[in-house]
C-alpha cells in the first residue's frame, strides 16, 4: 500500500497539471465576435472608376438672368405673370399705362406727316428752280435760295422722323416683354404700382443652362483646363451626379486666398436643376478601372497600411499597398495585398483581434449565419 502512493501522487500532480494546461489555452484562445453583414460594418473590394483632380465646391447659378427694369414713367395697369411661371420670348409680362406716351407718339407722327410735305413741296421747288435757271429766267441767288429751302425741309423731316422713333420706343416699353424663354423668378411690382425709369419690375431666369462658380488652389491650376469635364454631386438630389465642363478660368488670382476661380457650364436638360443650391464634386483630371476600397477600411496606425479581411471565418490582419485616393467618393485604391471580392472589415470592427472567429449576422434575420 505504501509502494502505490507515490505513483498515485505523480500520477495526480500529472493530471492536474495537464488540466492546467487546458484551461490556460481555453483563456488564450479568443472569444468568438458577431458582427451584423452591413455597410457599417463590412465591404467588398472591388474595381470601380477612380477620379483623381482638384475637389470644387460652390453655388450653382443660371447662365442667363435678367432682371427687367422700367424704362418709362407710369402707372402699372397689369401684371399677367407670377413667380414660377414659364415664358416664351416676347411673352408679355406686364403693362404701364401709356396714355400719355401715346399722346406724345400721335403728335410725333403728325409731325412726320408735316415735315414730310414740306419736303416734298421743296424737293419741287428746287426742281422748278433748276429748270428755270438753265433757260435764264431766274438768277444764282433764287436757285441757291431754294437749294436751301430743300436742306432745311429736309433736315426737318429726318428730325421729325428720329423724334416718332423715340415716340414709338417708348410706347412699345409700356408693354414689358420677356427678352428669351425661361421662368419668372420675381415679381417687384402690382397693377397700380407708379414706378419710374429703372424701377425693377420682374425676374426671368433661363434654367436651360447652369453654371457652378467655383475656385481651385493656385498650386492645382497645372489640373485643370477649359474643356475639361467636372463631376458633382448637388444639394437636393441624393444618390444623382451631373457632368459639366469648364468653360472659363479667371486669369488672376485672389491675393488673399491664392485660389483661381473658374466656371463650369452644366447644360440642364429638363430643368432638373435650380440655381442657387451647393454643389461639390471635382475636375475628372485622371480616371481610370483599379481596385478601390473604402478609406474606413484601411488600418494606419502601424508603420504599414492593413487591412482586416474575412477569411475560413477568422479576421485576418493583411498589410497593403496603397494608390491614388479619390476625396470625392473617399475611397482608396489598392495596388497590392488583396483581390476584388475580398470582404472587408470597417469602421469600428478594424479593432478586432487578428485570428478572432467571426459569427455574421443578417439584419433582417434574427438568425446567426456561421460564417464559411
Amino acid at each position: 500500500m505504501s509502494r502505490r502512493l507515490p505513483g498515485l501522487a505523480a500520477l495526480l500532480l500529472v493530471t492536474l497539471a495537464a488540466c492546467g494546461k487546458g484551461d490556460a489555452a481555453e483563456s488564450a484562445a479568443p472569444a468568438e465576435v458577431t458582427v451584423q453583414m452591413g455597410p457599417e460594418a463590412m465591404t467588398i473590394a472591388a474595381t470601380t472608376v477612380l477620379s483623381s483632380g482638384p475637389i470644387l465646391s460652390g453655388s450653382l447659378v443660371a447662365e442667363r438672368t435678367a432682371q427687367i427694369r422700367a424704362e418709362v414713367p407710369g402707372s402699372v395697369v397689369q401684371v399677367f405673370v407670377d413667380p414660377g411661371a414659364r415664358v416664351a420670348a416676347g411673352t408679355s409680362l406686364a403693362k404701364i399705362d401709356d396714355r400719355a406716351i401715346n399722346d406724345a407718339y400721335l403728335s410725333a407722327r403728325s409731325g412726320l406727316t408735316a415735315a414730310q410735305t414740306a419736303a416734298d413741296i421743296a424737293a419741287r421747288e428746287l426742281s422748278r428752280a433748276q429748270a428755270l435757271q438753265q433757260a435764264g429766267a431766274i438768277s444764282d441767288r433764287d436757285l441757291e435760295n431754294a437749294r436751301r429751302g430743300d436742306l432745311t425741309a429736309r433736315t426737318m423731316l429726318d428730325d421729325a422722323k428720329a423724334r416718332l422713333a423715340a415716340a414709338q420706343k417708348q410706347l412699345d416699353a409700356t408693354n414689358v416683354l420677356a427678352p428669351y424663354a425661361g421662368v419668372v423668378s420675381d415679381r417687384f411690382v402690382n397693377p397700380g404700382d407708379v414706378v419710374a425709369p429703372g424701377s425693377p419690375l420682374l425676374s426671368v431666369v433661363d434654367p436651360a443652362t447652369m453654371r457652378l462658380e467655383a475656385a481651385v488652389p493656385a498650386e492645382q491650376l497645372s489640373q485643370v483646363r477649359v474643356g475639361a469635364p467636372v463631376r458633382f454631386a448637388v444639394t437636393g438630389y441624393p444618390g444623382r451626379t451631373f457632368e459639366g465642363r469648364i468653360s472659363s478660368i479667371n486669369p488672376s488670382a485672389d491675393p488673399q486666398t491664392r485660389q483661381v476661380r473658374l466656371f463650369v457650364r452644366i447644360p440642364n436638360a429638363g430643368n432638373q436643376l435650380v440655381a442657387g443650391l451647393f454643389a461639390e464634386g471635382r475636375v475628372a483630371s485622371d480616371s481610370r478601372e483599379t481596385l478601390t476600397v473604402p478609406e474606413l477600411a484601411v488600418d494606419n496606425r502601424g508603420l504599414v497600411p492593413a487591412v482586416l479581411r474575412l477569411k475560413n471565418g477568422r479576421a485576418e490582419k493583411v498589410e497593403v499597398t496603397l494608390g491614388a485616393r479619390d476625396e470625392a467618393q473617399e475611397r482608396v485604391e489598392v495596388t497590392a495585398g488583396i483581390a476584388a471580392g475580398d470582404t472587408l472589415l470597417v469602421g469600428p470592427a478594424l479593432g478586432t483581434t487578428p485570428g478572432t472567429p467571426l459569427k455574421i449576422t443578417q439584419p433582417t434575420d434574427q438568425k446567426p449565419t456561421k460564417t464559411p
